[in-house]
């Protein structure tokens, strides 16, 4: 009887703790990553061959699974983006500095605060003016690693 009622006891603690373990796993978060300038920093050639240097800040780039691209970028003096035709959909953030952006041949200023969407098929680029690096953010989705 004792054996009986031990086996039924160890059971429903099974039992139990396997339900507490199913109901932690659905509460339980995602789990996140924290990345910081200086780690992810790597200074790089104006891309789309538009000149001169900038420092590209790559976060998130090495995590599976992940679809967004999320970049910022410190355009120096004299700096761009070289104009090019755009694969997907795109979005820049001016957080610093004065820009001038080419939006499929027509150029408009840009400065902390605008944000632009270049959509599929459409042609940018992008070039640094003034005295002051210009620092945009720039998001995409690409296929997931």
């Amino acid at each position: 009887m004792r054996r009986h009622l031990a086996l039924l006891v160890t059971g429903m603690l099974i039992g139990a703790v396997a339900t507490m373990a199913a109901q932690q796993s659905r509460l339980a978060p995602g789990g996140y990553i924290v990345e910081q300038d200086a780690q992810v920093a790597s200074p790089e050639p104006g891309p789309h061959s538009g000149g001169g240097q900038t420092v590209a800040y790559s976060f998130f780039k090495s995590t599976p699974g992940l679809k967004l691209v999320f970049r910022k970028r410190a355009l120096k003096p004299g700096s761009g983006i070289g104009y090019h035709q755009q694969q997907e959909d795109e979005i820049y953030y001016v957080l610093s500095g004065r820009g001038q952006m080419t939006l499929d041949g027509k150029t408009v200023d840009v400065g902390p605060g605008t944000a632009i969407l270049t959509r599929t098929g459409s042609s940018h680029g992008l070039k640094q003016v003034g005295a002051d690096d210009l620092v945009i953010m720039i998001n995409y989705e690409q296929a997931a690693k």
